[in-house]
């Protein structure tokens, strides 16, 4: 089985010379395997196509994919949006009383998923020209627990209620006050204990223009959860929010399937995933091109099937790498190394909110992650290192340093391609091929150089912002939320590519980031802010990462083990032997069933 993907935000038919179909070896022959006929765009028609690949090296803008996969999945198709676009195999199935934890690679069908789950989207079977009616659809999944899922759907009667992935777009949707919003929506009557479960009563009175990220999100997330449905879906729930609010929301989610209503939830915090779920469905295959649904499995399998990247029921190999997490925390021993920076207190104070910093360090090859809630003067702090905010006293010594600073928020106002940008910028190391192997590549930024800057999404936004911070020649890099938007591969090859630049640079980093796996991943110390968000903020100078998450998850009452396999961190359920067994000692951060033993 052959499938062709045209990327038509790339493919510029009258800028080029139509290689694709002048070297193609079957035009050659007589066949007419790509046409422009009908289209000004070049249409492959898959089933003649030789797959020699020689369209994909000679396409200047490299806008056409070629995939050989096995026939068996032909019979797998579920949707299909166009002629040579992204097509999807098979569908996660819902089950009453469990939540659905959806992982994999962002571009490999899990909005396109729960779209059909929702019911906007009515799947095709791959047959885009002439869409198959409802019994079609139902004779297609007979047998399977979607068979009667779609047959409520085509008789509506299933209610489905959606949280979308881009919650920043509400409010060109939905218009007034958040109150008045909650109290439509309100069909269980759930609204007000949400409110204060999510801390949303400041937030009440405020028009969803004007909120937050973070404030968007909570109040989506409470809508949802506050109507009365079947099906409740989820996309990436945790985005914006902080670890304190992650965790909550996780708590809402969860309480939903004592309801025995059925979830289904998209997410790419580990932790958070693994959390909230009952079981999981992995999502691989060539991100734009084509996505396939494992089956089912149970949460601590799935996701450590998803690090391995083999799936051993279907004897398939999704990535040439497993990944894996150091067993134990990272020694805390730094004195041999140089200081590159060294702080002593420094206070700033705005309207309403004061910070306190009390002092610190960073040497050469360290990199101290930043763990707190949103509004304790996180950002703040690493303004203050950059330069950008001036403290109101401060003692700082080595400040004739090199800084290289990648912001929380990112707004493209560069115009231009992706490549011109890092020209532009840094020219010089751009063209380096150190740079390529340990920063582009791994980044995947050499698939966005053509494209332009305005027109990249969130998540591409992001790693070219990084690549970009790295890129530059700094004694300290300062990374705000590096992880947001990114799907869990993204975040992990990050984590590494930050770690390796600092180590061989002999530089230093500060990363402020609210994903737990990530910040293990990552970090050799922590800083952790405390106070009160919003009004003030206090943090003490770098301890260890086992003290510093000890501490941090104490605040939080919450503990986390190691996974035995892969070493990655993992939530006990709140009072569960485990759970209150490192409670009593202490140890709240990820110590193994052995260390128990």
């Amino acid at each position: 089985m052959r499938i062709a993907v045209l990327d038509r935000d790339r493919c510029k038919p009258k800028d080029c010379t139509h290689e694709c179909q002048r070297f193609c070896p079957r035009v050659r022959a007589g066949d007419e395997t790509v046409t422009f006929e009908d289209s000004i765009y070049p249409r492959i028609v898959e089933n003649i196509c030789s797959g020699c690949g020689i369209c994909i090296k000679k396409c200047p803008y490299t806008a056409i994919h070629i995939e050989n996969l096995p026939e068996e999945l032909d019979k797998d198709v579920s949707h299909q949006f166009s002629f040579n676009s992204f097509k999807l195999f098979r569908l996660p199935i819902p089950k009453p009383g469990v939540v659905t934890g959806l992982i994999g690679q962002n571009g490999t069908g899990k909005t396109t998923a729960l779209e059909i789950l929702a019911g906007r989207i009515q799947p095709n079977l791959g047959n885009f020209e002439s869409p198959p009616d409802w019994s079609e659809i139902i004779r297609f999944f007979r047998g399977s627990g979607l068979q009667p899922f779609f047959e409520r759907m085509a008789q509506e009667e299933l209610k489905v209620v959606h949280k979308p992935q881009y919650v920043d777009k509400i409010p060109k949707i939905a218009k007034g006050v958040v109150e008045d919003l909650l109290d439509k929506v309100d069909e269980r009557g759930l609204a007000k204990d949400l409110v204060d479960i999510l801390e949303l009563n400041e937030v009440l009175d405020r028009a969803l223009n004007v909120l937050s990220g973070g404030e968007l999100q909570r109040v989506a997330i409470t809508a949802v959860v506050a109507r009365d449905a079947d099906i409740y879906l989820f996309d990436e729930p945790s985005s914006y929010l902080d670890i304190y609010q992650r965790l909550k929301v996780a708590k809402v989610i969860r309480n939903l399937v004592k309801e025995e209503k059925t979830v289904v939830c998209v997410e790419h915090d580990l932790a958070i995933l693994d959390y909230l779920s009952d079981h999981v469905c992995i999502f691989y295959g060539v991100p734009g091109v084509y996505g396939i649904i494992s089956h089912p499995h149970s949460v601590r399998e799935g996701i450590n099937i998803y690090l391995d990247g083999f799936l051993p029921d279907e004897n398939m190999r999704f990535r040439p790498e497993s990944i894996t997490f150091h067993a134990l925390p990272t020694p805390s021993d730094w004195a041999s190394e140089e200081v590159i920076i060294e702080f002593g207190k420094m206070n700033k104070s705005f309207d309403g909110f004061s910070l306190e910093v009390n002092g610190g360090e960073i040497h050469r090859g360290e990199v101290i992650g930043i763990l707190g809630p949103n509004g304790i003067g996180k950002t703040t702090f690493v303004k203050i290192l950059a330069g950008l905010i001036e403290p109101d006293e401060e003692e700082i010594q080595n400040n004739d340093i090199k800084v290289s600073y990648k912001p929380q928020y990112i707004s493209p106002s560069f115009e231009g391609n992706v490549r011109m940008l890092f020209l532009k910028t840094i020219g010089r190391v751009f063209r380096a091929s150190w740079f390529k192997s340990d920063v582009i590549r791994p980044l995947g930024l050499d698939k966005l150089f053509d494209q332009q800057v305005d027109t990249l999404s969130g998540g591409e936004l992001q790693r070219v912002s990084i690549g970009l911070c790295l890129g530059r020649q700094a004694d300290l890099y300062l990374l705000d939320e590096p992880s947001a938007y990114l799907d869990i591969e993204q975040r992990l090859e990050v984590a590494r590519t930050i770690k390796k630049i600092i180590e061989t640079r002999k530089a230093a980093a500060f990363v402020v980031e609210h994903d737990i796996v990530a910040q293990d991943f990552i970090s050799d110390s922590l800083m952790v802010f405390e106070g009160k968000p919003g009004i003030e903020g206090r943090v003490y100078p770098p301890i260890d990462l086992r003290n510093g998450m000890n501490n941090f998850l104490k605040s939080m009452n919450v503990t986390f083990r190691r996974d035995l396999k892969s070493g990655r961190p993992r939530v006990n359920k709140l009072n569960s032997r485990l759970d209150r067994e490192q409670k009593e000692i202490g140890e709240f951060y990820y110590i193994t069933k052995r260390e128990h033993q």
